[in-house]
C-alpha cells in the first residue's frame, strides 16, 4: 500500500506524483507575498504623505479620472486582492471613521512594523515573541 506513493512507483496508478513542500518553505513564500503586498500599498500612498505629498492619478475601468492625495481616497480606489493588503485598507477605512485623519500615516506605520516583525521571524525569533513585544510597546506607549 505505501508504494503508491513512491517517487520510482510512476508506473501504478494510483501514483499522486506532486512534490513535498516542507512548512517552512510555505512560511517563508507565504510571508514574502504578505510583505510584498503591504509594501507596495505602503509604497504606494507614502508619497502623498505631509505637507508637501504628491498627488495621485487614478483611472479605474471606466476611464474616469479621479485626482487625490488623501489616503482614505486612494486605498478605496485600489483593488486590493492579496488578504495581507486588505487589512491595510480595512484598516485605513476604520482610522477614517474612528478620527478622519491619518489613514495614510497608519498604513505607513502598520506596513513598516510588519517589515520589521519579519525580519525578527528570519532571524528565528518566535512570532509569539514578536507579539508579545508589540503588546508590551503599546502598553508603554499609552501609559
Amino acid at each position: 500500500m505505501s508504494g503508491i506513493f513512491d517517487a520510482n512507483n510512476q508506473d501504478s496508478a494510483l501514483f499522486i506524483g506532486g512534490t513535498r513542500v516542507s512548512g517552512q518553505q510555505v512560511r517563508s513564500q507565504n510571508g514574502k507575498n504578505s510583505m510584498m503586498a503591504a509594501q507596495s500599498i505602503a509604497n504606494v500612498i507614502k508619497t502623498s504623505l505631509g505637507p508637501v505629498g504628491l498627488d495621485k492619478m487614478l483611472v479605474d475601468d471606466v476611464g474616469d479620472v479621479t485626482i487625490s492625495n488623501d489616503g482614505a481616497t486612494i486605498l478605496q480606489l485600489l483593488e486590493v486582492e492579496h488578504p495581507a493588503g486588505k487589512i491595510l485598507v480595512k484598516l485605513a477605512q476604520q482610522q477614517d471613521t474612528e478620527v478622519g485623519d491619518g489613514t495614510t500615516s497608519v498604513v505607513v506605520i502598520a506596513a513598516e512594523l510588519l517589515r520589521r516583525a519579519n525580519e525578527l521571524v528570519k532571524s528565528h525569533i518566535h512570532p509569539a515573541t514578536v507579539i508579545a513585544g508589540y503588546r508590551l510597546a503599546c502598553k508603554e506607549a499609552n501609559r
